[in-house]
C-alpha cells in the first residue's frame, strides 16, 4: 500500500492513496472514528491545533503510519497524544500493534510557517498544557474531603497534624508521610484534604493523587504500548505524589519495581510523597523488604479505631448539615452501636434523615432499631465480658480470679478498672450487669472505673497505648 503526498495547504497535508483495497478503507474508517473520539475527549481547540493536522498515510504489517507537517508537531504528538491514539485505535482494531508518526517532506516554506505557528501556540499554552497532563492522570478530588470538616480526636490527631504540616509547608518536612489505619477511618479524607490545601495555597504546584490500583493500571498500559519512558516522566516530574491504598500492589513484582524507582527518584529530588495503606509499612504482606524499609523512612502516622467520643462528634457534625433533625439520644445510640468506621456511621445517619424527610415523622429509638436492623446486626460486637477479663488478665499478668476479687492493690485494681471500661465500651451489657460480673460490684463502681480510665488515657500516652492495643486485640 502506497501513499503519495500531492499538495500541502496551510497546515494540512493531503494524501492520495493509490491502493484502494478493502483493508485500507477499513483503516480509514477506523481513523475517522479514533479522531472523533479524541475530539470529544480533548475539545475542539486542542483537536484543531494538533489532531486535525495528522493525516493517514499507510498501514503496513499491522503498523499504521500517520503523517504530520513538521518535526516539531511530530514531537508534540508523540509526547501528548500518541498514547490516546493507540488506546483508541486498539479498541477499533486489536490487530494494530504499532503506530508511527512521520514528517511530510514537501513545501518547506509552508512547513516552516506551520512550525512557527505551533511553536508560538505552544509557548502561550505550555504551562496550561503541563497542568492538563497531570490532571488527566490524577484522580478527581472529592470537594467534601477538606480539613475544615475532618473531625479530630485522640485516635487521629497525629495523622491530622502531620497532614496539615505537609500541606502548609513549602519545604518537605518528612518524606514520605505514611498514613495507615482500617477501612473508613479517614485516610482518604486526609489525602484529599492535603491535595486541596496544596493546590489552594499554590495552584502551580504539580500534584498527582491516585490509588495504587490506578498507578498499576497506567504502568501496565505503558508496558503494553511500549511507552514506559513517557510513563516514568509523568510520575517523576511532579511536586507531590500521593498514592492511596498502597497495599494493593502487594504481589505485583513489576509494579513494585517501578514504584520503588519512582519513589527513589522523587526522594532524591526532594519532592513530597504521601502514601496510605491499611497497615504499617512493616506489616504489609507481599511487599518487598526494601520497599517496606523505604515506606518507613519518613513519618508513619496511625489512625486508630474511633472512640465513642469521636464517633459521637462525627455524628453531631454531620447532623448539623442535614435538613432533618436527629435527637441527641439517637446520636448517642448510634455512636455506641456502630463502632466499625465513619462510612457506616454516616450511612446510618443519612438513612434516618432520608426516612424522616420523606415520611415527615420524627425519628424515635424504636424506628431506629427497625430501620437499621441490618446495619446494627452486622455491627454487633462479638466480644463478651469473659473474653475481656481473660485478655486484660493476660496482658497485665494477673490472675483471672483477680477480676472478681476484693483485692485493691494498684497492680490488681487498675487492670480490673480497664476491664470494666472495655466491658462498658465493647459490649451492650448494662452497668449493673457489668458490676455483677466483677465480683457483684455496684454499678457506681463501674462508672468510677470508666471515668478513671478515660482520665488516665487523656493524661498518659503509655496508658492510652495499652488500652488501644487491648481494643485492637479484642476487636480483631
Amino acid at each position: 500500500m502506497v501513499g503519495n503526498i500531492q499538495n500541502f495547504h496551510g497546515n494540512k497535508v493531503e494524501i492520495v492513496i493509490e491502493d484502494n483495497s478493502k483493508d485500507f478503507v477499513e483503516i480509514q474508517a477506523q481513523w475517522a472514528t479514533v479522531r472523533g473520539r479524541i475530539r470529544q475527549k480533548i475539545g475542539d481547540a486542542q483537536f484543531k491545533s494538533w489532531i486535525k493536522v495528522i493525516s493517514l498515510k499507510d498501514c503496513v504489517d499491522r503498523k499504521v503510519i500517520l503523517s504530520v507537517p513538521s518535526a516539531f508537531v511530530r514531537t508534540r504528538i508523540i509526547e501528548q497524544y500518541l498514547d490516546i491514539i493507540k488506546s483508541y485505535w486498539l479498541v477499533q482494531n486489536l490487530k494494530i500493534n504499532d503506530i508511527e508518526i512521520v514528517v511530510a517532506q514537501d513545501n518547506k516554506k509552508s512547513l516552516k510557517k506551520n512550525q512557527s505557528y505551533h511553536e508560538t501556540l505552544d509557548s502561550k499554552n505550555k504551562e496550561r498544557k503541563q497542568d492538563d497532563i497531570f490532571s488527566s492522570i490524577s484522580s478527581d478530588l472529592d470537594t467534601r474531603f477538606t480539613f475544615s470538616n475532618f473531625i479530630v480526636g485522640k485516635p487521629n490527631e497525629l495523622a491530622f497534624a502531620a497532614a496539615r504540616r505537609v500541606s502548609e509547608s513549602d519545604d518537605v518536612p518528612f518524606n514520605p508521610l505514611f498514613l495507615y489505619g482500617g477501612v473508613g477511618l479517614g485516610k482518604t479524607h486526609l489525602m484529599h484534604a492535603i491535595a486541596h490545601e496544596i493546590k489552594n495555597r499554590n495552584p502551580l504546584r504539580r500534584v498527582i493523587y491516585m490509588s495504587a490500583e490506578k498507578f498499576m493500571y497506567y504502568f501496565i498500559k505503558a508496558l503494553r504500548f511500549k511507552n514506559t519512558v513517557a510513563f516514568k516522566e509523568q510520575f517523576r516530574n511532579v511536586d507531590v505524589l500521593m498514592i492511596d491504598d498502597v497495599q494493593f500492589i502487594s504481589g505485583k513484582d513489576s509494579t513494585q519495581e517501578e514504584f520503588f524507582h519512582t519513589f527513589n527518584a522523587l526522594i532524591d529530588q526532594n519532592k513530597q510523597l504521601i502514601i496510605s495503606a491499611d497497615k504499617s509499612p512493616q506489616d504489609l504482606e507481599g511487599i518487598e523488604e526494601r520497599m517496606r524499609s523505604r515506606l518507613g523512612w519518613g513519618l508513619v502516622a496511625d489512625i486508630h479505631p474511633l472512640t465513642y467520643e469521636l464517633r459521637l462528634g462525627i455524628l453531631q457534625a454531620k447532623e448539623e448539615k442535614l435538613s432533618a433533625r436527629i435527637s441527641p439520644n439517637i446520636l448517642e445510640f448510634l455512636a455506641h452501636k456502630i463502632t466499625s468506621n465513619v462510612r457506616e456511621l454516616e450511612g446510618a445517619l443519612n438513612r434516618l434523615a432520608a426516612f424522616s424527610s420523606l415520611v415527615g415523622r420524627e425519628i424515635n429509638l424504636d424506628m431506629v432499631q427497625d430501620l437499621l436492623k441490618d446495619l446494627l446486626k452486622s455491627s454487633q460486637r462479638k466480644v463478651n465480658i469473659e473474653e475481656i477479663q481473660k485478655k486484660v488478665s493476660q496482658h497485665f499478668n494477673v490472675k483471672m480470679s483477680d477480676m472478681s476479687s476484693s483485692r485493691r492493690s494498684r497492680t490488681i485494681a487498675r487492670p480490673r478498672q480497664i476491664a470494666m471500661y472495655l466491658s462498658k465500651n465493647l459490649t451492650s451489657r448494662s452497668l449493673p450487669e457489668i458490676g455483677r460480673r466483677f465480683g457483684n460490684r455496684d454499678h457506681t463502681t463501674v462508672i468510677h472505673a470508666v471515668k478513671k480510665v478515660e482520665e488516665l488515657r487523656n493524661k498518659d500516652n503509655s496508658f492510652d497505648e495499652d488500652v488501644q492495643l487491648l481494643i485492637r486485640m479484642l476487636e480483631s
